[in-house]
């Protein structure tokens, strides 16, 4: 009986040792507690971490989605996130050792330089911008229209590869202002998608949807590439 009464202390002390390990959840803390995208700086690797409030060792508990440990091998050892501490942000281990430290760069925004890794990023999924297009999304026959709607040209984004982008190829019939500019090359920097003519500085594009891009600068009378 004396036996049993010994165990059950001990075993009582002992879980409320662990749970004192966990620091207090502070406002900030809790602002954190949801599901939040894990990425590199390219954010052509990307999976989801969820932030819990139920306390895990030295922190709180934290989930990956099935392919980030195939993304970021790192995070099979994290165990438990803390924050703040020194206005950093934990990915720790079992034994409460920090993996990866993030900092906040803006609202919704964290980023951690990490050795082996490079940069590492979360963000609110409510500041994520659409996700980066590859160039066979893109690749494919569009049209440039004039602000009206009216065609200038029809193009070809090949998947052909040409210096540092791909081969364009300006189909006949094309309004002359622009086959005179002599596009050649186009290419992906992040969002954006350019259009590099023979001479001069390439025209930029933002993605509006999955089958539009319009120019940058945003004027009234906005060139457009429609998929066709």
């Amino acid at each position: 009986m004396q036996r049993a009464l010994l165990a059950g202390f001990l075993m009582f002390g002992l879980a409320g040792a662990v749970q004192a390990q966990a620091p207090a959840m502070t406002d900030a803390a809790k602002a954190m507690i949801g599901t939040w995208e894990f990425s590199n700086a390219d954010r052509d690797k990307t999976c989801t971490i969820i932030f819990k409030s139920e306390p895990a060792g030295a922190g709180y508990k934290v989930e990956f989605d099935s392919q980030c440990a195939d993304l970021f091998p790192l995070v099979r050892d994290v165990t438990a996130w803390k924050y703040p501490q020194g206005d950093l942000l934990y990915l720790i281990d079992a034994q409460g050792a920090a993996l990866v430290s993030f900092s906040e760069v803006e609202d919704g925004m964290f980023e951690a330089p990490t050795p082996g890794v490079g940069v590492l990023f979360l963000q609110n999924p409510s500041t994520v911008p659409p996700p980066v297009k590859s160039p066979a999304q893109v690749a494919g026959e569009w049209t440039m229209r004039r602000g009206d709607g009216a065609p200038l040209c029809q193009l070809t984004f090949t998947p052909t590869p040409l210096k540092d982008g791909f081969a364009l190829t300006v189909e006949p019939g094309c309004e002359a202002a622009i086959a005179g500019l002599g596009f050649v090359q186009w290419r992906l920097d992040r969002e954006e998608l350019l259009l590099v003519p023979a001479r001069g500085a390439p025209w930029r594009f933002e993605s509006l949807d999955d089958s539009t891009w319009g120019q940058l600068p945003e004027t009234p009378d906005r060139i457009t590439l429609v998929r066709k």
